[in-house]
């Protein structure tokens, strides 16, 4: 059974840096990406960035670009999170989602199969 577990999740003030984790349990990588997402109160869940766990490709929203990066250690089958310069508005619960095998388009939730429960992420002004 596929487990998703995120750790790092926590309090920064704005400007601030925070890494993510993603544990991926019970499968082993051989195509198919993690990606991570986002909710804010109020607001629907949004992608941040994704990754190729066969392939060195990552993607990025838009907003994100150049402030978060994303990595991965296949050997730990651990997806990671880099965020920096932190502003209030990132703050959301944040999730880790998994797919293996073909992932047709990395940014819809839907192609998902897996996913982590979700971590808060706050940023103070």
């Amino acid at each position: 059974q596929v487990h998703l577990e995120e750790s790092g999740g926590g309090l920064v003030q704005a400007g601030g840096s925070l890494i993510l984790s993603c544990t991926v349990s019970g499968r082993t990588f051989r195509s198919g990406a993690v990606g991570w997402f986002r909710q804010a109160p109020g607001k629907e869940r949004e992608f941040v960035a994704a990754i190729g766990m066969s392939t060195p490709n990552t993607y990025y929203a838009d907003s994100m670009k150049g402030r978060f990066t994303i990595s991965r250690d296949n050997a730990k089958n651990t997806v990671y999170l880099q965020m920096s310069s932190l502003k209030p508005e990132d703050t959301a619960v944040y999730y880790c989602a998994s797919k293996f095998g073909v992932i047709l388009r990395v940014t819809n939730e839907n192609q998902y199969d897996h996913w982590g429960q979700g971590i808060q992420v706050t940023i103070s002004s």
